[in-house]
């Protein structure tokens, strides 16, 4: 008779919960990390332009040039600042799908450790049961010898 954990389906549902809940909480990673190098980009792209608006300031220009140079500056600023405030929504999503995942590898887990302790006594039981018919075999040859 093979071995049979009774709760096998349980626990092929709490390994696709925790499953599920682990790919989500990679998406978030993925797009905090996303956000994270698009706000870098955006610093690197304003400190570009503040410095060729200082290199552009040494020479006459005109003011429509000067004003367009700046209003992108200030776009790319805007940006930024709903990329940060993106990031602060990510960070408590990343919070919350953390605790969701923990509590379903603990739920998981759990499972496993109950399908694991019931394999060992299953196993030990087999061995017993072998090795008791081993001996009576090895008793019936004594007698009748």
């Amino acid at each position: 008779m093979a071995f049979r954990f009774s709760l096998a389906t349980v626990l092929l549902f709490r390994q696709s919960v925790e499953k599920r809940e682990e790919l989500a909480l990679q998406k978030i990673l993925m797009e905090m990390a996303r956000t994270r190098k698009e706000i870098q980009e955006i610093t690197t792209a304003i400190a570009a332009a503040h410095a060729a608006r200082n290199q552009a300031m040494l020479n006459p220009l005109p003011a429509s040039h000067v004003q367009d140079m700046l209003s992108d500056t200030d776009a790319a600023a805007e940006r930024k600042k709903k990329l940060i405030e993106s990031l602060a929504v990510l960070e408590r999503e990343h919070q919350a799908q953390t605790r969701k995942y923990q509590a379903a590898h603990r739920d998981r887990q759990m499972l496993s450790d109950m399908q694991s302790r019931q394999r060992e006594a299953y196993d030990q039981e087999r061995a017993r049961a072998t090795q008791k018919f081993l001996d009576d075999i090895f008793a019936a040859r004594l007698h009748r010898s």
